[in-house]
């Protein structure tokens, strides 16, 4: 597609007066792998909800692969996979009963749901569990089964907010690589929502969030060399530091 995976236009958002995000501008292409840096109550999860519709921003526009999300809200959330912050499995079914429900929510065709499964399962190295129930998981493994889930319905964009909190370090860096892989080969957008800065590679787009505006956006390498600074972290202190002062 030639269209931006998502495309953001001064949004502005306040839950009473006090503004959450102001004019948050930046695009996403297609097989990007772009990571919204900012620490806790910078305005990540806010932005999600915007853009999965769970608020409506009074001030302006979103859209997802040209669709708009105002207009064309049903087209635009097609194109969408979700992890959110909080998990969502039911820990009372099955791992396969989990995911046979969220194909159900999607529609997916029945002829094609025996196989996306089985590669599901697969990818995650959880085929022998299938019939296990999902309490009996370690956190790293819920949320790989949950970031596997989000693209049963093979999305273009996926978002995942804060996906790895509370993980070991290796659980995290499988995770992080699952989704890389995905978004190299599948040539999806992912928007990956963090306030850990060794999550993010040099290559990767950045988006720096903090107090709800945007400090920085572009590669991270680039992020680097605007700021002259060695690492991510270094050029996130400086640039917070210089918001604060």
């Amino acid at each position: 597609m030639s269209e931006a995976a998502l495309r953001l236009l001064d949004v502005s958002f306040s839950y009473t007066k006090r503004p959450v995000l102001d004019q948050v501008s930046f695009t996403l292409d297609p097989g990007e792998f772009c990571v919204l840096l900012g620490v806790n109550g910078a305005g990540k999860t806010t932005l999600f909800s915007l853009i999965t519709r769970l608020f409506v921003s009074p001030r302006g526009s979103i859209s997802i692969y040209g669709y708009d999300l105002k207009h064309q809200s049903r087209k635009a959330l097609a194109q969408l996979g979700v992890v959110f912050q909080q998990p969502t499995l039911d820990l009372d079914l099955s791992l396969i009963q989990n995911l046979h429900y969220h194909c159900a929510l999607q529609g997916i065709n029945p002829s094609k749901i025996a196989d996306r499964l089985q590669l599901a399962m697969e990818e995650v190295g959880l085929a022998d569990r299938a019939a296990d129930r999902v309490r009996t998981l370690s956190g790293g493994q819920r949320r790989r089964v949950e970031l596997v889930r989000a693209l049963l319905h093979q999305p273009q964009l996926l978002l995942a907010d804060e996906p790895t909190v509370g993980l070991d370090i290796h659980s995290r860096q499988a995770i992080l690589q699952q989704v890389r892989n995905r978004c190299s080969a599948d040539g999806i957008g992912v928007l990956w929502a963090t306030h850990l800065v060794d999550e993010v590679e040099p290559e990767d787009q950045l988006v720096i969030l903090h107090g709800g505006k945007i400090l920085a956006r572009g590669s991270a390498k680039q992020i680097m060399q605007q700021t002259g600074t060695d690492s991510v972290k270094q050029a996130f202190n400086h640039l917070t530091r210089s918001e604060s002062s």
